[in-house]
């Protein structure tokens, strides 16, 4: 078998009617070799064929007589010199960057590691050994697929329901779906999970990191796995674990159906996606690809000692979107996912270390966000920044620019502190219900900017947010002693009920404020998965290396878990019949004191708009929300542990109100309120409407 230099083609591994074109990027190495795999036996190194350089440092040739299915990786020829930032080895097997599937990793071994371990200063000496039998090889993927007549649902911000979830907890072990599809991309459409998303007014799913991951080290030790997945090794890949075909490539194919199917019920597919750093760490990781193809082109390495790696991530290392070469591979990798795959959107993992200057500091018009906006393949696709890194400097909420939206975590804060009762919160919470003005409008964004959420995958589930004071991580390995627990006592035991039942029911009543205040903010609601159901993880507030029963949604409802669910239906029934609980702008009065005829007035529980003296009362914990939009809805809440009156507004109508949903009441039918007066309990929330028309 022969190669030949090829014509210039795509970046990755190309077929063609002849065979196989491959290209490869690497400005600093002396050679490289294209290694092909004997199908029938994968641990066989079957080839060894030298790639020709072109003048832009790209490394070509196309092999003639192979096709789809073929087992490839490189070896990359040049100095090993750490000080100087080069750690090329050829006794590593590397994958393609470009590869569109990834076999799993065989098993972890220390010749993955570029250097000789066990050594003072062991990363300076060059590891020998050959570790093709246990790393990971590409795969040649035939990307046609018969979409039909596919199309992307082009859900409205304004009309968007995001559902965090990952792809295995959702179905591995759900009773409906078949055992051999249950955690796979298949199984996420089968018939009893798309009817829940349906019923539950789902739009969108945004799914934890697919593209093709490997576990860190320190895990497999523990005989733990980095169930989240961020730690990415392949940006064009689909990750074989969630393959029910199969991992030979079959998993392209399954993600494309999985999205098509989707699509047919009208939802969208937002990626979690994680190109701030790979899955090689810091400089004592495995060389698995960039680091072995050129070190100082993908990687940020400290000017003064580029034996190290700069680390705005925390993960040990950082992509350099900065250079050129490095950002054509991720927005690549995007069009990849939009053109090729159908995705709808993306949320970007840490998304500041994208827009970092060459000083090192945070620019808004950074050349990759830039870049994006430019591109007519991205135009319309929904970008969704988590907009801090691991650093102190990194922290940018509401600094993003158009079209991005953001993980607004102010949001999540204040709804957590209002419903714990914190004193002097009405302000805050005002705010964060009409879309958090104070953030975005300054620069003319709209609410959909803010994504908001309560909880998210990083975190304790909803259930136990209100249940659990503190952590409880001792299955992680790590002594309790990872993350920050993100909860402070929420007085179930302490200014309220002391007997178990009625903890219960008033953990049971605090979930349902949380959802309806998720969901009757202005923005974009996010939904982590699981939330609907009651779902608990007894404790663990950072369930990334827990793949078991700890992160896989129970299916198997008691009553308690059944009247959650119950009620999420009813509560996202209710936005849907009432769509000016979510526009596109700010409500007037949002922005500025309310006039006559605004669509927005905040009430007192006296039935008087609010005055400013009003919003300083530090220890009032009630506020009414009227929106007069074209159907008028009243939002009542109590954080206070003692029930509250609220006089109702009547302006111009006699007052009678029907309550539509009460978080302390939610089994109750509906009726008509005709005294003017609605009795509201402790720690809840009621939205009412009126009978007859209000005027404006």
């Amino acid at each position: 078998m022969d190669v030949s230099p090829g014509s210039p083609r795509p970046f990755g591994a190309t077929c063609d009617e002849a065979g196989v074109a491959f290209a490869l990027f690497s400005e600093h190495a002396s050679a490289v070799e294209l290694c092909l795999f004997d199908t029938a036996d994968p641990a066989r190194e079957a080839t060894r064929l030298p790639l020709a350089r072109s003048d832009d440092a790209i490394w070509r040739g196309h092999v003639a007589g192979i096709g789809a299915g073929t087992l490839y990786g490189y070896r990359v020829h040049g100095p090993y010199a750490p000080h100087e930032g080069h750690r090329f080895n050829p006794a590593k097997l590397l994958l393609d960057p470009y590869a569109r599937a990834i076999t799993p990793l065989a098993g972890w071994s220390d010749r993955l590691l570029g250097y000789t371990s066990g050594r003072l200063e062991e990363d300076l000496a060059c590891d020998p050994r050959d570790d093709a039998a246990e790393a990971p090889r590409s795969i040649v993927v035939d990307p046609t697929f018969d979409w039909g007549d596919d199309r992307p649902p082009r859900i409205p911000w304004e009309r968007t329901l995001v559902y965090e979830v990952h792809v295995k907890g959702l179905t591995a072990r759900h009773p409906s779906v078949p055992e051999s599809l249950r955690g796979t991309y298949t199984g996420l459409t089968t018939p009893a999970v798309l009817e829940h998303l349906i019923a539950l007014g789902v739009t969108a799913v945004e799914l934890l990191p697919v593209h093709h991951a490997i576990a860190e080290r320190h895990l497999a030790v523990h005989g733990l796995t980095n169930y989240w997945g961020y730690n990415t090794i392949g940006f064009f890949a689909p990750d074989a674990r969630f393959a029910s075909g199969g991992g030979r490539g079959e998993q392209v194919r399954e993600f494309q159906a999985m999205v098509r199917a989707l699509h047919r019920v009208g939802l969208e597919v937002i990626l979690d996606v994680v190109y701030n750093h790979t899955a090689e760490g810091d400089r004592l990781g495995p060389t698995l690809a960039f680091r072995g193809i050129d070190n100082r082109i993908y990687y940020r390495l400290p000017a003064d000692n580029r034996r190290e790696y700069v680390n705005y991530t925390g993960c040990g290392n950082t992509l350099d979107v900065r250079h050129p070469q490095v950002r054509r591979l991720v927005l690549d990798s995007l069009r990849y996912w939009v053109e090729t795959m159908h995705v709808d959107g993306f949320r970007f993992d840490l998304a500041p270390v994208l827009g970092r200057d060459p000083e090192e500091t945070f620019d808004a018009g950074a050349a990759f966000f830039t870049a994006v906006r430019a591109d007519p393949a991205l135009a319309g696709v929904k970008l969704i920044a988590e907009p801090w890194d691991a650093t102190g400097d990194g922290y940018r909420l509401g600094q993003f620019p158009p079209p991005w939206r953001e993980w607004n975590d102010r949001y999540r804060d204040t709804v957590r502190r209002w419903w714990r009762g914190d004193a002097g919160e009405r302000g805050a919470v005002a705010a964060a219900l009409v879309g958090s003005p104070h953030l975005y409008a300054r620069d003319g964004r709209r609410p959909t900017a803010s994504v908001n959420f309560v909880t998210a995958h990083d975190g304790f589930s909803l259930r136990d947010l209100v249940s659990y004071d503190h952590k409880h991580n001792q299955a992680n390995d790590e002594d309790n002693c990872d993350s920050a627990d993100d909860n402070v006592s929420w007085n179930c035991g302490v200014e309220g009920p002391t007997d178990d039942a009625a903890i219960r029911a008033l953990r049971a009543r605090q979930q349902r404020n949380c959802l309806a205040t998720l969901l009757l903010s202005q923005g974009v609601p996010m939904l982590r998965a699981g939330d609907e159901l009651g779902a608990t993880q007894w404790g663990n507030n950072n369930a990334y290396c827990q793949d078991n029963e700890v992160t896989w949604l129970d299916w198997n409802l008691d009553d308690e878990r059944a009247a959650v669910l119950a009620f999420t239906r009813r509560l996202t029934g209710i936005v849907r019949r009432h769509p000016g609980l979510r526009r596109p702008d700010y409500l007037a009065g949002a922005l500025a004191a309310a006039t006559p005829g605004s669509d927005l007035v905040w009430y007192a529980a006296t039935g008087q708009p609010m005055r400013d003296e009003d919003w300083s009362e530090r220890a009032r914990r009630t506020l009414g929300m009227w929106l007069r939009t074209e159907v008028s809805v009243l939002i009542l809440l109590n954080a206070g542990s003692d029930p509250a009156a609220f006089i109702l507004p009547d302006e111009g109508a006699p007052g009678t109100w029907a309550p539509l949903l009460d978080s302390a009441r939610p089994d109750d039918p509906p009726r008509t309120v005709e005294c003017g007066r609605y009795e509201l309990g402790p720690r809840s929330l009621a939205v009412l409407a009126p009978r007859t028309p209000i005027a404006r």
